[in-house]
């Protein structure tokens, strides 16, 4: 046993030290003076230290350092509280982190670990602790308006026939978010094209959604962006914003100024089951919960009862609450991507056998899980859905 553990240790070592080259001479900020960290201290006073976090923290899982696990995060955030000076040390720590919740749903003392520690993030931010995936990604958003960098039109994926179709003024409104727009542009068509039956529009000039900056710390910068899509948003008299994306829905949803309705595309579909006239195909797959759509909103039965009326479901080995991240959350991907890859392998460990596709609802995790290399084919929620429809 102790040979087994000194493998694993030396196998995350390996893991991180990989990450850190990647990232060394990329640190902005100063890391001497004094600090102000506001973090509220009720939210870090809560962790009672206890370890049970630990025990499912997925990136610990993969580097093996107690610097790498919630309770280690919490330990090393309670630290700046009390005058310890943001250092490098903090920032790898900090910005592993994929903010999947599993500790939080875990937590027997109520502490929710991704919220401290994306309040820790930005303070980070502030003490001028940053790295060049972080302000590289930052740059992106607020230049282009997308994650990517990207310079086309964001609908791009439309013709110009389509374009004149599209509604100036309606109660719904599509949000398709970056990924789709330009990774899945595919998503986004065969999603607009459900979508549109029911009357619902795009916003004529829609913008990140801002979970990037918001999930890496830049949070000032993300409420300008948001501002950008709610002046739209009012503008065209909206009431239900829909969105096919888990991050593009949790902060929508949850971090937005104005509350409006927020659904996903499998609660949108769920309701919608009779209208469509699926037909009932002869496939089995299974399904990967989104952690922010699943954990942080508990999303759950929406997107199985899309897929139980066209397929059959045969359910991962860690499903629901339970569901281990995908690793590509938390502005980890872009940071860490040797991690970020890791934790999708890990995540393919609790495929089933014998199923046709991975079905998700959330392109990070297909893009994610894609790139992990599994045998089985990762698909969106809407792709199984279009099957259902031809």
């Amino acid at each position: 046993m102790n040979g087994v553990v000194k493998i694993m240790k030396n196998e995350g070592k390996k893991v991180i030290e990989q990450a850190r080259d990647q990232d060394k001479t990329k640190i902005t900020g100063k890391e001497s003076g004094k600090h102000s960290f506001e973090v509220d201290p009720r939210s870090v006073y809560k962790c009672v230290q206890c370890g049970t976090c630990r025990s499912v923290c997925p990136v610990f899982d993969v580097v093996g350092w107690e610097s790498a696990n919630t309770r280690g995060r919490m330990l090393i955030i309670k630290s700046l509280l009390e005058g310890r000076a943001p250092s490098e040390d903090v920032l790898q720590s900090l910005a592993s982190c994929t903010t999947c919740g599993i500790c939080a749903s875990r937590c027997p003392a109520g502490a929710n670990p991704p919220e401290v520690v994306e309040a820790a993030r930005t303070q980070l931010i502030k003490c001028g602790i940053t790295t060049e995936a972080q302000e590289k990604l930052k740059s992106a958003v607020l230049t282009y308006g997308n994650s990517f960098g990207e310079t086309k039109d964001r609908k791009h994926w439309l013709s110009e026939t389509e374009l004149s179709k599209i509604l100036e003024k309606s109660d719904y409104v599509y949000f398709v978010g970056c990924f789709d727009s330009y990774r899945y542009p595919e998503f986004a068509k065969k999603t607009f094209g459900v979508l549109q039956r029911f009357g619902v529009t795009l916003l004529p000039d829609e913008q990140c959604c801002a979970s990037p900056l918001l999930r890496t710390g830049f949070k000032e910068d993300a409420e300008k962006v948001m501002q950008r899509n709610l002046e739209q948003i009012r503008k065209m008299g909206a009431h239900t914003i829909i969105t096919s994306c888990a991050g593009c829905y949790t902060t929508l949803k949850n971090n937005y100024p104005e509350k409006f309705r927020v659904i996903s595309l499998p609660e949108f579909l769920a309701e919608h089951l009779e209208e469509l006239n699926l037909k009932k195909l002869d496939l089995t797959v299974t399904y990967h919960d989104p952690c922010h759509l699943g954990r942080h909103n508990e999303v759950y039965d929406a997107p199985r009862k899309v897929i139980e009326a066209i397929s059959t479901l045969k359910e991962m080995k860690n499903i629901k609450e339970n569901a281990r991240c995908c690793g590509g959350g938390g502005g980890v991907r872009i940071g860490y991507p040797d991690i970020s890859l890791e934790l999708a392998k890990n995540r393919l460990q609790d495929v089933p056998e014998d199923v046709d596709y991975i079905v998700t609802s959330c392109p990070l995790c297909v893009r994610n899980l894609r790139d992990a290399g599994g045998h089985i084919e990762v698909i969106d929620i809407v792709e199984l859905v279009a099957m259902a429809m031809e």
